[in-house]
């Protein structure tokens, strides 16, 4: 399974690591210096696995669709936002050692404390779906309401698009971040920089997703 994990992430990786290598050419934590390896360390660590998160979600965000929308003052999943569901779930399955995070969010209509209850009702039945088809919900690292108060369109009427949940790579499963060591960093360069500048045999070129509300 780690092996498998490894793979699909170097994959992801490999859309950022020539750009994150061509903006900073210093390894991460090379310019602190404290007398021993602590700071460095854990700078380097932070830096690897925030890319790499990165990615991630650029890439979930790339091959699924991260939102589904609801009807008015409703939190009940339609058959559309099943089927996109569906696709998040069957993705999500592919890397078990990631979170991920729902947000739910309504439109303006209605009292600020109904929406934000309204909002989080919405992430609630996006996780009930995940468990549903076997995705822990220990993986799934917060469900979160914005209520009303991030509107895709800025209207105080009804709106279907504010009325949502969104769904976002979040980080890793504790220990998970582990892979991300220097011998890791190293694959990753070596696959996917020396790589690109190796010539490919037959190819020359390179190529480098209780009031209503809503």
């Amino acid at each position: 399974m780690i092996r498998s994990f490894q793979r699909k992430l170097l994959s992801a990786l490999a859309t950022t690591a020539l750009a994150v290598l061509a903006a900073c050419n210093n390894e991460a934590g090379q310019n602190i210096d404290e007398g021993n390896f602590g700071t460095p360390t854990q700078v380097n660590e932070l830096a690897m696995t925030g890319q790499a998160t990165q990615a991630l979600q650029h890439r979930f965000a790339a091959e699924v669709p991260t939102t589904i929308t609801f009807a008015f003052n409703s939190a009940e999943l339609t058959p559309e936002a099943l089927a996109v569901l569906a696709r998040q779930a069957d993705w999500i399955l592919q890397f078990p050692e990631v979170r991920f995070r729902v947000y739910g969010h309504t439109d303006l209509v209605g009292s600020t404390a109904y929406n934000q209850a309204l909002g989080m009702r919405r992430a609630q039945a996006v996780v009930s779906y995940f468990a549903s088809v076997g995705i822990s919900r220990t993986r799934l690292e917060a469900v979160v309401s914005y209520g009303e108060t991030r509107p895709v369109v800025p209207t105080p009427d009804p709106e279907q698009r504010n009325r949502r949940t969104v769904t976002e790579v979040q980080g890793f499963v504790k220990g998970a971040s582990a892979l991300l060591n220097g011998k890791y960093a190293a694959v990753v360069f070596r696959e996917y920089v020396e790589g690109a500048t190796r010539p490919h045999p037959g190819n020359t070129t390179i190529a480098t997703d209780v009031n209503p509300g809503q």
